[in-house]
This record gives C-alpha cells, structure tokens and sequence, in this order.
C-alpha cells in the first residue's frame, strides 16, 4: 500500500508541475517589466538569476530575519535530498557518502528555518493578515517530515538496510517490506501528501521563479520591440 502511494503521489508530482511549467512557458509576456536596478544582457539576467536561487538575493535584500529562516530551511532541505541519494543507489556515490555526515545538521537547520518562518507568520501583523490556512497547512506538513525525520535520526531509529532494500525495490519494481516502525510510516505518509498536493500549492514557486518576467527579462525596452503573440520574446525594432 505505502509502495502504491508513493508511486501516485510522484506521478501527481511529475504531470502536476510539468503540466503548470507548460503554462509558464506559454503564457506571453506582452511587456517588458522586468524590475529595476535590471541587466541589459542575457549573460547578466543569468547571473542575477542565479543570485535568486542560490542565494535569495532580493529576500536579502528586503528583509534580512525572513532571509535567514528561509535560506537555512531550503539550504538545510538540498542537503537532506542529496543525503537521502543513499538510500537509492548501490554502491553509494562517493559525493553523497561525502555529505551524509552533515545530513543531521541539515535536518536541524530545515527545522530551525521552519520554526523561524512559522514564527514569522503568527508574530508580524502584515503577514499574519494576508496568512491563509493553506500557508500554515505547508509549514506544517513541512515541519512534520522534518521533525519525523530527526526523530529517527535521533532517538527511534530504524532499520537503514531494510529502508535501502524498500526504497531500490521501488525503482526495480522488486517491492521490499518496510521496516515496523510508527515514525517512519508517518515520515512516509507526510511526504506522500506533500507531493501530492505540491503541484496546487504555492509551492510552486520553485518552478515559477525561472518564469517570473520582471526576473528573466533583459532591460532593452529601447533596442528590442516586444510582441504581445510571442511568450516573453522579442523582436528586432
């Protein structure tokens, strides 16, 4: 049942954000706004494109608490991801064995994050009223993988070999049986949902950040005309 789940939840997954990652690619972008200080280059949007998704830059820029929470959480949640590679290859690669060791600091500065981003939500008036059930709902689901996770890790650990053994049965469509274990379960189960629901939420931001006009365009309102039937591209004056 949990091997079914996780096969749904992933095809959710992959089909929900491929279909919206369609749509951003198609919507047109009649006008050229992108937002200023802007390069007047490609080489130059792909820099400060880079700048947005390593380092958050205009988070940075507009409020340096949020920036710390939040670059902690999705720094910490990478390295997680990366770690949890073990699990689905045999031999284990030489640069996900590097960063295992530091997948307990990971989970820690995720939780740290979230609890930071949570704080904020209930603590500042202006976010507090734009907050809707959905953003706490996120949070949440998030803290629960999170926290289940370093539980595990922690205090009630589990059975790695027979993780291993379930987690490369899903790719050979060999399924293994899951370890017995309550916090694993659930650690399964939140992130079976949070796939699930990934593709409706705001969460995707992730993709749509690669989309955003006033990020990706180039500042040549003057030497590039821009066409309302093109999807974010221009053509010569």
């Amino acid at each position: 049942m949990m091997s079914a789940m996780l096969y749904l939840s992933l095809v959710v997954l992959v089909l929900g954000v491929g279909r919206k990652i369609y749509q951003y690619a198609t919507t047109p972008a009649p006008l050229k706004i992108p937002t200023t200080p802007a390069p007047t280059t490609r080489a130059g949007v792909v820099w400060r494109m880079a700048r947005e998704v390593v380092f958050f830059d205009s988070l940075f820029k507009a409020s340096k608490p949020t920036w710390i929470f939040s670059w902690l959480f999705h720094a910490g949640m990478l390295v997680a991801l990366l770690c949890h590679l073990r699990y689905f290859t045999d031999p284990v690669w030489g640069w996900v064995a590097l960063l295992a060791p530091f997948s307990k600091f990971a989970g820690l500065a995720m939780l740290v994050g979230l609890i930071g981003l949570l704080a904020r939500r209930v603590v500042v008036d202006r976010v507090r009223a734009i907050s809707a059930p959905s953003d706490f709902l996120m949070l949440f689901l998030i803290l629960g993988i999170a926290a289940s996770g370093l539980l595990m890790r922690f205090f009630w650990h589990t059975d790695i070999v027979a993780v291993k053994q379930f987690a490369q049965g899903l790719l050979s469509f060999q399924f293994a049986s899951l370890p017995g274990s309550f916090v694993l379960f659930m650690h399964l189960i939140l992130v079976a949902i949070l796939l699930l629901i990934f593709p409706f939420s705001k969460l995707l931001h992730a993709p749509g950040l690669f989309f955003s006009p006033s990020r990706n365009q180039v500042d040549n309102p003057r030497e590039r005309q821009h066409n309302p039937s093109l999807s974010g591209h221009g053509k010569k004056a």
